[in-house]
């Protein structure tokens, strides 16, 4: 609460970040370029669009009206004489966040790419992927959420703590190739351990160990399986009606493939629902893998309100994490349309009607409808 936040709108990754930083209270005003619409899942809290309306002190419309048709690429700010060494020398205790995928320096820095591409540039990509089988990109989650917005929410959330003490703001080169690279670093760190000693798809945790595995059910859905720990594999193997006696040692890899073949034989015998009711209450670390049209009903999400709804009846998950005092207050209201809040905006920052009407009459600004009410 009372941090002001200017998103100039880009690709997912950058309206996530400010989604986040609004979730928990700030005031997030985003500046949309009405010629294209951003796959942005941000919320409609805190966060009213304008398109490409300027702020008082730090934009102007001759600027603004040279963002037009730009994507947020490395130097184009400065081109636009709007870099963060102008704007800090402006206002000192500004923090300029600045997300992108390969970062503002080295030999791709204005190179295009896309979550897969950053996946491949931090070597996640190389570990991901079944036995025998090209590596494989999930959908696009790793580089671009959590590598790109969550981490630069979190650089921003530092500087923030850093400014409360000095005063200054500071400039974040937030990487997507750099962040989900260090979101990785329990790869790095686990070398030579013994985890990842097999190739691809044939370790503990990639789809080698038939006891970390997902299988299929006989209704056509499927159980997570996560029994690592031998406590655990225990009641794994029990559930399943097995014994133990009659099978290899758990960490047995060169039966694996085999034990793998038996666990699957035996998950497709039974309903999605009959297995809940087998390992429901035991630690075998089985669970239903949920559909998005099924987790708002599950009654352990339903029970911690993980899920939300708004006016529109469209449900998003609740802000995480949940704090005990300050908790984030999602909006329940539609996410706001390109341009709705354009005028409200530039009134608040204190543009008269009339100077309104000659930035949008001049195409510097956009509004929802082709005509406002001035």
């Amino acid at each position: 609460s009372g941090v002001r936040v200017l998103e100039l709108a880009g690709l997912a990754p950058a309206p996530l970040c400010g989604m986040i930083l609004a979730d928990f209270g700030a005031r997030v005003v985003r500046v949309d370029n009405p010629s294209r619409s951003p796959p942005a899942p941000d919320r409609g809290e805190g966060a009213p669009s304008q398109s490409r309306a300027p702020q008082p002190g730090l934009w102007t419309s001759r600027r603004i009206s040279e963002t037009r048709g730009h994507p947020w690429f490395c130097g184009v700010m400065e081109k636009l004489g709007l870099g963060p060494e102008v704007l800090l020398q402006e206002n000192p205790s500004l923090i300029y966040a600045r997300l992108t995928g390969f970062g503002q320096t080295g030999k791709y820095a204005k190179t295009a790419g896309h979550d897969i591409n950053y996946l491949a540039l931090s070597g996640v990509l190389s570990k991901l992927g079944r036995k025998d089988e090209n590596p494989y990109a999930p959908i696009n989650l790793l580089a671009d959420f959590a590598g790109g917005g969550v981490m630069c929410a979190l650089g921003i959330v530092i500087a923030l703590y850093e400014r409360a003490t000095s005063g200054r703001g500071q400039i974040i080169d937030a990487s997507m190739v750099e962040g989900v690279a260090y979101l990785s670093s329990f790869l790095w760190k686990s070398q030579n351990i013994g985890i990842w000693t097999g190739p691809r798809g044939e370790n503990l945790l990639d789809g080698g160990a038939p006891f970390y595995e997902i299988y299929r059910t006989s209704d056509g859905k499927f159980m997570a399986v996560g029994a690592i720990e031998p406590q655990f594999y225990k009641q794994l193997i029990k559930g399943l009606g097995l014994d133990s006696n009659e099978l290899p040692v758990q960490m047995s890899v060169s039966d694996w493939p085999e034990m793998k073949k038996k666990f699957a034989s035996i998950f497709a015998q039974k309903t999605q629902a009959e297995w809940c009711s087998i390992f429901d209450g035991t630690d075998a670390c089985v669970t239903p893998v949920l559909s998005l049209n099924d987790v708002a009903s599950d009654q352990h999400n339903k029970q911690r309100n993980s899920f939300i709804k708004n006016d529109q009846g469209e449900i998003s998950p609740r802000p995480a994490p949940l704090l005990s005092r300050t908790p984030a207050v999602p909006s329940c209201e539609r996410d706001p349309f390109i341009g709705e809040h354009t005028e409200e905006i530039l009134l608040e920052n204190g543009f008269t009607k009339q100077e309104i009407a000659k930035l949008h009459s001049d195409k510097i600004i956009g509004f929802r409808k082709p005509k406002a009410n001035l």
